[in-house]
């Protein structure tokens, strides 16, 4: 099964046409609302040369969302949906008509946020839409056309998918153009946050720890300690660890990957041991009772992260009714070439640059973290040598040629320690924000439900 991190919801899932396809959705709502209120749905009636047939129901008005309206088919194709994702995940569902009530008020929610994203003219462009689904696919590390077939795998198409992300995005703009301004952090909680129990155990270090045992009784305690050296150097010498293990030998090594753990979640032996390893590096044999253990610290996070960071300057070429992708591709690569030839980059980029931010600043990006970026700027960034200047490339905000000043390796712990303790504040308050900007949303628009 395919992992989004992007918090999908269970229920708010694509509107499809309706099953004959006889109407668009649109044009079948407006029939059912200048209809009659004691129908409320969409009909159509066959002839012959005998007269009329009984009329066939098409689809049926549920409720009318301000100027929109929800389908019965619209809410059953999202309470099937909703459920299959549930029993993929193998999560327990609720009542059947409990279930089918909270998809149906997920819709009226999710439809009030899509109305309020289009009279505000929100739009996700289709270059920003495929750079979403390029982070998704390298955060299930897939290529995209990977990620594509896992999708049809688990009966998406590809192409649902893009739109019901389109659709994500765009309610996940206007909540953060709501709510986000109501959401403040300051340092000084921050560092009360930082102080607290709570903050060192969010923030604690996490350790990615391998860990076997091997079975020892006081006769045979010699041997078994020998064996265990044998293995613990193999490991120092770099071989894989389960193959280690693996190693016939006069007792049957037990034991694995016991996967990433902070320290109070470490047995108290492998605890001890942990704290004087490096990433990659395998402790001595522990005697305990039981026998001897092979530790080896995998990976850690939350301490000693070194990153290499970039500092990089970029020029920004936006697309308009004024100068065609094809003309801003041109004049980034104009302005390349001027650049190689001795121009200043910095004052180039302080007249042609269309990046607000930057701009002014001579296109300064400043130092910057992996990941930081979106993808195709990272990408191309990451590709070019120190002092040298990309050629033109687009992203989802224009054509850019970005010059690469100087790289290095930093310890960011701190920094990381403090991101985490403002994404945590940032997260709880915004959620309690959010809930109550949803609920306002919901009490102040029309909505007639008719039967659901």
């Amino acid at each position: 099964m395919i992992v989004i991190k992007r918090n999908f919801r269970t229920a708010a899932l694509l509107i499809l046409w309706l099953p004959l396809q006889v109407f668009a959705p649109a044009v079948a709502a407006q029939n059912a609302v200048d209809a009659p209120a004691s129908t409320n749905t969409a009909a159509s009636t066959a002839t012959t040369d005998n007269g009329p047939l009984q009329q066939q129901t098409l689809d049926r008005v549920l409720a009318i969302v301000d100027d929109d309206v929800i389908l019965a088919s619209e809410l059953q194709t999202a309470v099937d949906r909703a459920t299959a994702n549930a029993k993929r995940a193998k999560h327990e569902l609720p009542p059947a008509e409990q279930f089918r009530r909270q998809v149906f008020d997920q819709l009226v929610i999710d439809s009030l946020q899509l109305q309020i994203a289009n009279r505000a003219g929100v739009r996700i462009s289709d270059s920003e839409l495929s750079d979403q689904m390029e982070q998704i696919a390298q955060q299930n590390n897939m290529t995209l056309e990977q990620f594509s077939e896992a999708l049809s795998k688990d009966g998406v198409p590809y192409t649902q998918a893009r739109e019901q992300l389109r659709r994500d995005l765009l309610i996940k703009r206007v909540q953060q153009g709501s709510v986000s301004e109501h959401v403040q952090i300051t340092d000084q909680e921050i560092e009360n946050f930082l102080s607290s129990a709570e903050g060192q155990a969010i923030t604690a270090p996490q350790y990615h720890v391998l860990h076997a045992l091997l079975p020892a009784a006081n006769a045979e305690d010699n041997t078994v300690r020998q064996f265990a050296a044998q293995l613990t150097a193999r490991l120092r010498a770099g071989e894989d660890f389960n193959r280690v293990i693996a190693i016939p030998g006069p007792v049957k090594v037990q034991g694995g990957d016991l996967g990433w753990r902070n320290g109070e979640e470490l047995p108290s032996l492998i605890a001890d041991a942990i704290p004087s390893l490096s990433a990659g590096q395998s402790a001595d044999p522990i005697r305990s009772p039981s026998g001897y253990h092979l530790i080896k610290l995998a990976e850690v996070r939350g301490k000693g992260e070194i990153v290499e960071q970039t500092k990089a300057r970029h020029i920004l070429l936006k697309p308009s009714a004024i100068r065609s992708e094809e003309q801003c591709k041109q004049l980034a690569g104009e302005l390349r070439q001027r650049a190689l030839s001795g121009a200043n980059f910095a004052d180039l980029a302080h007249q042609y640059s269309e990046d607000i931010g930057s701009a002014m600043e001579g296109g300064e990006l400043g130092w910057t973290n992996p990941g930081q970026l979106v993808a195709a700027f990272q990408r191309a960034m990451d590709d070019t040598p120190k002092g040298a200047i990309s050629e033109p490339f687009r992203s989802r905000y224009g054509w850019h040629i970005v010059l690469v000043e100087d790289r290095r390796h930093q310890d960011v712990t701190d920094e990381i320690r403090r991101n985490m303790a403002r994404n945590y504040l940032h997260e709880k308050k915004y959620q309690e924000e959010l809930d109550i900007w949803l609920r306002k949303i919901r009490d102040e628009a029309y909505v007639d439900i008719k039967k659901v």
